[in-house]
């Protein structure tokens, strides 16, 4: 499971990849639960105070999600939780009524929340920022027309309800198995998808982005998709593909720190 450490176990020895592999197989019974996991068994337990969202900064974990869709985000166990997981048959019960009950079930959220917020100024949130300035000032200035219908920039739920509805009138509906952009726009006159991937990490438009959001658009009866690969700089830019090279051939590429331009990837081929 990514966003977990891999390290990270349960109190019966089971790593969190197991669990997640049980949950998405055993009671699915689809296939394992990899990066959705957040959306379908972490977040109740999140929701319930069962899992406390963590972050590895400068060695050190601290508590929330500072920086989302960071590689460096994972969960840990709630400690009163994962005693009542190690807790003999007939006492953990008990334990549980009352790790579950609203007072202190409300008492143990309103606490992860403060300590979390206190933990926001540690980290800069570099792809957040990259994902608003791709939406405030690349689309607007590069896509006129275009209507944003999601923007996927946080680690809380994975669709809002006013971006559901707004996919819901542009006649799209994303699940489990597509390939989830950074940001998903659509131009209604023209029934075009434009995607936007911000990277600071990884992410770029590949040809396996292409080819997926390609299927997306045919299968919603879209006339088509385009996509732009967005960076800070032209340094990050260099550093990610002078290694990867992964940009697709008829994409584009902006970078944030020179906004007035934007280039499209030709191939000789």
């Amino acid at each position: 499971m990514s966003n977990a450490p891999k390290n990270a176990k349960f109190a019966d020895g089971a790593t969190t990849s197991q669990i997640a592999c049980h949950i998405g197989i055993l009671q699915r019974g689809k296939t394992k639960l990899d990066r959705e996991g957040r959306d379908y068994w972490i977040k109740p337990l999140r929701d319930l105070g069962g899992f406390e969202a963590i972050y590895l900064h400068d060695e050190q974990f601290i508590a929330g999600h500072p920086k989302p869709k960071s590689p460096s985000s994972a969960y840990k166990l709630e400690d009163a939780f994962r005693m009542i997981l190690a807790a003999p048959d007939g006492q953990w019960q008990k334990m549980l009524a009352q790790w579950a009950s609203k007072d202190v079930a409300r008492q143990r959220l309103d606490f992860q929340a403060e300590i979390a917020e206190a933990s926001k100024g540690i980290v800069v949130n570099n792809h957040g920022e990259l994902i608003k300035a791709s939406v405030e000032h690349y689309a607007a200035k590069f896509l006129p027309g275009f209507k944003v219908l999601y923007v996927d920039d946080s680690d809380g739920d994975r669709v809002s309800g006013a971006e559901a509805q707004a996919m819901k009138e542009a006649g799209v509906g994303i699940t489990l198995g597509d390939a989830w952009p950074d940001v998903l726009l659509w131009n209604p006159k023209t029934n075009w998808l434009w995607v936007i991937e911000a990277v600071t990490s990884d992410g770029e438009v590949d040809i396996n982005k292409v080819t997926k959001m390609t299927e997306f658009a045919k299968r919603h009866g879209k006339a088509g998709v385009s996509f732009t690969t967005t960076y800070l700089t032209w340094k990050d830019a260099a550093a990610r593909q002078g290694t990867h090279r992964n940009i697709a051939v008829g994409t584009y590429i902006w970078i944030q720190a020179d906004p007035s331009k934007q280039l499209l990837v030709e191939s000789f081929d």
